[in-house]
């Protein structure tokens, strides 16, 4: 038996909101879903897919799993964060070998945005 990762999914009130914010942010469109579903990526994609579901209930708490999203110049990604809607948090790691800031999507749900030198 082989097993492999297939994706994240994401449990958002505004299914539509969330999922669009990641697809841009990710530059991944999303694909043919179940109603109430996002899908961004097919199983077997180069990259796991994201998958939001809807639930009735908001966020609440500091999320214990979050992506972690490459960028090339940390000031441009927390900008277009920012544009799509998403929060910073304020928290900011620099290192040696680059810098790590913490944001939110749109319903809260945090994830680190990192710049390697």
């Amino acid at each position: 038996m082989t097993n492999r990762w297939l994706g994240v999914t994401v449990d958002c009130v505004d299914v539509e909101r969330v999922s669009g914010f990641w697809s841009v942010l990710l530059d991944r469109p999303p694909v043919p879903s179940r109603p109430g579903w996002v899908y961004l990526g097919r199983p077997g994609d180069p990259q796991p897919r994201l998958v939001f579901q809807t639930v009735a209930e908001p966020k609440r708490g500091k999320v214990r799993l979050h992506l972690d999203v490459l960028v090339d110049d940390i000031d441009r990604g927390v900008a277009q964060v920012l544009a799509l809607g998403g929060r910073s948090t304020g928290e900011r790691h620099d290192y040696d070998e680059g810098v790590v800031v913490v944001m939110t999507d749109p319903e809260g749900h945090e994830f680190c945005l990192s710049q390697f030198y």
